[in-house]
């Protein structure tokens, strides 16, 4: 008999589902909101330590490559020793990021702060936690339980933006900082209800390792390909958040155009997150996958042909909303079906790297061909490109268990 894997006949979680889902979400949603709107402290501290952006900017990137290179290595520690102690211990990372940043004197130690934070936030972020949920989640309510995961993570970057422009504006962008990783600190109690060690389900053979989980994957070709259509979501993802902005002020539109519009990209991925969780009972999660980059395409098509001006921006980036987290659920919903969920943590950290190699190369392409054409043209062409490239990557995918798992239902059976 193959292998047989806890997540074929998962343990039942002693916490209930919304304690769990509150739990994860808190957590998720203030690593990720702030996460997100680090930048309102740019130009503070590059005005208090006398350097360039390209110091803070630098620190910024670190922080998200290492967020992906962490995640596959916070996720298989969650995955063997659960999800509360690895919590705990990256809020402290991440509270010592917070406190680099603060008392930064060079720009050294700004690249120090953007280490920290990004090795923090790979262990409380949508990637790590997700497979905690979709592991102790019922199997009928996994999809929509990931999905709320999803939810989570934009409403903290909706909510995070204000409350911190708030503190900056009222208490001065150290004292801010303060408050920020007093917030931070409360997580480690929020941890509670997912502390304790995964419960793998005795009477079968050994679990399998993570030498074979990883051993595993890597022969499966529909997990390939959804590692590179995932990178075209980070960036995509990437490039607009960063460079929307500029792009509006470019075609002549007012200043708050651009942060409008990403706010309604926000509110807009709350709706379009909820419906993939649901989408589950309706239709394949790689068909779903496959409609949502095309759609993107779409709309980026919207950039370049549609009459330009803030109703249209605005209307283009609420529609882009609903594709926005929407990849989530489903993306992690397919990684627990081919694998199940015990090692899911770990394998979906290493889609998420893919997903953060491509945010980071839509960063910094989009500035790089902006300053060669004085244009954002070409990277809205690559854009719709990719997006086309993913639909197409999604569709052949294999929605099934591996054998291992096929043949543990059935020996149950």
């Amino acid at each position: 008999m193959s292998q047989h894997d806890s997540s074929a006949s998962p343990a039942p979680s002693t916490v209930p589902l919304w304690l769990l889902l509150l739990s994860v979400g808190t957590i998720v949603g203030v690593s990720m909101g702030r996460a997100q709107s680090m930048g309102l402290y740019l130009p503070h501290v590059t005005n208090a330590l006398g350097v360039g952006r390209e110091s803070f900017g630098l620190a910024m990137a670190l922080t998200q490559l290492l967020m992906g290179i962490g995640a596959p290595f916070s996720g298989a520690l969650i995955d063997k020793y659960g999800a509360g102690r690895i919590v705990i211990a990256s809020v402290l990372v991440t509270l010592a990021g917070i406190w680099f940043m603060m008392t930064a004197t060079s720009s050294n130690e700004l690249l120090v702060s953007g280490a920290l934070m990004g090795i923090g936030v790979s262990g409380t972020g949508v990637t790590s936690l997700v497979g905690t949920v979709g592991r102790l989640a019922p199997p009928e309510k996994r999809l929509s339980a990931m999905a709320s995961v999803g939810m989570a993570a934009g409403i903290g970057g909706f909510v995070a933006l204000p409350l911190m422009h708030l503190l900056i504006e009222n208490v001065g962008w150290k004292a801010s900082m303060l408050w920020l990783m007093a917030i931070t600190a409360l997580l480690i109690p929020v941890a509670w209800p997912i502390s304790g060690k995964p419960v793998a389900v005795t009477g079968g053979p050994r679990p399998q390792t993570l030498k074979e989980a990883i051993a595993e994957a890597s022969r499966h070709p529909s997990y390939w390909l959804l590692v590179a259509g995932f990178f075209v979501c980070g960036f995509h993802v990437a490039f607009v958040m960063v460079h929307l902005p500029a792009f509006t002020m470019d075609k002549g539109m007012p200043s708050w155009v651009g942060p409008t519009a990403l706010s309604v990209v926000g509110i807009a991925n709350i709706v379009g997150t909820f419906l993939a969780g649901q989408s589950g009972k309706y239709v394949e999660k790689r068909r779903a996958l496959s409609l949502i980059y095309f759609g993107r395409a779409i709309l980026f098509l919207g950039f370049l042909f549609v009459p330009l001006n803030p109703i249209s921006v605005i209307t283009i980036c609420g529609l882009l909303g609903l594709l926005w987290l929407a990849t989530i659920p489903l993306t992690s919903g397919l990684v627990a079906t081919f694998f199940g969920t015990t090692w899911m943590s770990m394998l979906f950290g290493f889609v998420f790297l893919s997903h953060q190699i491509g945010a980071f190369l839509g960063v910094w392409l989009g500035g790089r061909l902006y300053d060669m054409t004085k244009s954002y043209d070409a990277m809205w062409w690559i854009s719709i490109a990719l997006g086309v490239l993913a639909a197409l990557l999604n569709w052949p995918i294999a929605e099934k268990p591996v054998a291992r798992l096929s043949q543990a239902s059935a020996a149950k059976a």
